[in-house]
């Protein structure tokens, strides 16, 4: 039988591996349904010789991720259109106070690195976030996979070496992405195609993510001529009784777009030296029935 105090410890640990699942997954349903059954793991354990809750937690949920991830990537293949992992809300409020920490865990789950992270094995992917982004020694690590150290040394060189050659390089800092974002809606919305063209980067990216399941390139537009003339008319069709609300999404400032209150899509940039470099839409209504706006 499971003590309130039990309940106490799994709920303190929480966030933690919510974020460790959803950094596995990239889908927020597939991140919760993961810790669901990390609890149940954990309700029904023999709990006499866990000496340190937190990484016992973080242990079965990693595990319960990797055998998750085998399955997502077998139904992602069949996905239509290009992919994006789902607007994960991201407020660290006072829970992470250094300024470094709280960078690194942002950037760990913005899209660019989530997109990147996809082409990694699921061990590859594991190593890489319980060392990247929660900095768990190696020989942590290794006890949590059951793999010797040395192998997950290797493992993590390879997978840091993979995504640090095809991360983007961008600017993180919020207050310029917010100003950005602004300026991009402001000139979309006005159909001002000169100053939104302005705002582009000339190799700029544009990757919308429908699923299929409602309008959105189904490739990905590059060159701002492309991207700036798509973004323009979209703004054009609209959408009915729209509003908008900035939040905290993917470790940035993103722009969700409602209509008659519910999200119709998001929109969030990576910008590099002023100037928008990729441009990230997603309008898979699957992926937006977390979000709340209130």
């Amino acid at each position: 039988m499971t003590t309130d105090t039990e309940t106490d410890v799994f709920e303190e640990h929480r966030p933690v591996l919510l974020g460790v699942a959803y950094r596995m997954l990239g889908r927020v349903a597939d991140a919760e349904d993961v810790v669901q059954e990390a609890w149940l793991r954990w309700s029904g354990a023999d709990r006499g010789d866990v000496r340190e809750p937190r990484g016992y937690l973080v242990r079965i949920t990693t595990r319960l991720a990797i055998d998750r991830l085998r399955q997502v990537k077998a139904r992602n293949e069949a996905y239509v259109g290009p992919w994006l992992p789902e607007p994960y809300v991201t407020d660290f409020g006072d829970t992470v106070p250094d300024t470094a920490e709280r960078a690194v865990l942002a950037d760990s789950v913005s899209l660019a690195v989530l997109v990147v992270l996809e082409s990694l094995s699921p061990l590859e992917r594991a190593v890489f976030v319980l060392r990247e982004a929660f900095g768990y020694p190696y020989a942590d690590i290794a006890a949590m996979l059951d793999r010797g150290e040395p192998a997950v040394r290797q493992l993590a060189g390879r997978a840091r070496k993979h995504v640090e050659e095809r991360r983007p390089r961008y600017d993180v800092d919020p207050g310029r992405r917010r100003e950005l974002t602004e300026r991009f809606l402001a000139a979309a919305g006005e159909g001002d195609l000169e100053g939104l063209m302005a705002l582009l980067a000339p190799d700029v990216r544009l990757v919308g993510d429908s699923g299929g399941k409602s309008r959105a390139p189904l490739r990905i537009l590059e060159s701002a001529d492309k991207v700036g003339r798509f973004l323009i008319g979209a703004a054009q069709k609209g959408v009915p009784d729209p509003s908008y609300r900035f939040m905290e999404l993917n470790g940035g400032p993103a722009l969700v777009v409602l209509s008659a209150d519910k999200p119709d899509s998001v929109f969030q940039l990576d910008v590099h030296e002023g100037r928008i470099q990729a441009v990230y839409i997603v309008r898979n209504p699957d992926k937006l029935r977390t979000l709340v706006t209130d």
